[in-house]
């Protein structure tokens, strides 16, 4: 596999982003060592919140949250996934699977060794943490989802289906425009730039270009048998699971209710509509830290 890694150089000015890389190695099933970039602040006995980004986004997405949960006190941990922010790119699209980013991101966990966890994910964020905690629901306290899913082959919503059209034939991936595109508000030009940052050029966006197409929105898609198995572990997950959508995303809406009907865990939750659009997390990074807390201190 030949793997890519964006330089350092692209990460030393951004905006509003303090935290110090930490970096963990994993071994692909082919023999590929790929190095994972982190965000892990606050106290290291404290409660841990797990911040889980999807696409075309990195831990950047959180920062404002980060710095709010460990102003709360909380040791706060966020990934990038492989293909992403400051980790490793394998330069070929077909590198890239579902199955192959769960086993990443299962090694991960295990290798840092995360316990107690309240989650909070979003995009493919979901579609692979949700994923962790069907595998390992003994290390999650709590669960949050916001504008994710976890789909097992039963179609597409007409926003999903707008940008798979759209990754799949535009020419040039603008990854900071279609985040900024994602969003409530106007992100500044720093901003912009922040999510252009991983993705020097082109070639370092084939997982971007790839995640869009592994969504396994029809039957014949991959992945589909794997996700069916997680919904039922998840339909035996008890802890508390809370649901935070926003009113302005056309790709998840209304993809609350199925979480809210099959998992126990949701039952009696205070769940919430949060104003935003896809990307909540710069719409309403303030009350996503209120309902995570709240969270911590339910589990």
């Amino acid at each position: 596999m030949q793997v890519l890694r964006t330089p350092d150089d692209r990460f030393e000015t951004l905006a509003d982003w303090p935290f110090a890389p930490r970096y963990a190695t994993i071994t692909d099933a082919d023999g590929t060592a790929l190095r994972l970039h982190y965000v892990d602040e606050g106290p290291r006995d404290a409660p841990v919140v797990l911040l889980m980004h999807g696409e075309p986004s990195w831990a950047y997405l959180y920062r404002k949250i980060i710095a709010g949960l460990v102003a709360r006190g909380f040791r706060v941990v966020a990934p990038d996934l492989i293909g992403f922010g400051r980790s490793d790119k394998p330069a070929a699209r077909a590198d890239y699977t579902y199955e192959r980013h769960v086993a990443w991101m299962s090694a991960w966990l295990q290798q840092i060794d995360l316990k107690d966890i309240t989650l909070f994910c979003q995009d493919w964020g979901g579609l692979i943490g949700l994923r962790l905690v069907a595998a390992f629901p003994e290390r999650f306290a709590a669960v949050c989802v916001g504008n994710t899913g976890l789909p097992i082959g039963s179609g597409m919503t007409d926003g999903f289906k707008a940008w798979l059209d759209f990754s799949q034939n535009t020419p040039v991936m603008p990854i900071g425009l279609i985040v900024n595109m994602g969003t409530g508000r106007d992100l500044t030009d720093a901003e912009i730039a922040a999510y252009d940052a991983p993705f020097p050029d082109e070639t370092f966006k084939e997982g971007a270009r790839q995640f869009p197409v592994l969504v396994p929105v029809t039957p014949e898609h991959g992945s589909v048998a794997e996700n069916k198995a997680a919904w039922e572990a998840l339909a035996k997950f008890d802890k508390p699971f809370l649901t935070a959508f926003s009113d302005g995303d056309a790709v998840t809406k209304g993809g609350e209710a199925i979480f809210q009907e099959r998992v126990p865990g949701a039952k009696g939750q205070p769940h919430v509509i949060l104003s935003g659009g896809h990307f909540l997390q710069e719409d309403s990074p303030d009350a996503i830290v209120e309902l995570v807390a709240g969270l911590v201190l339910s589990a």
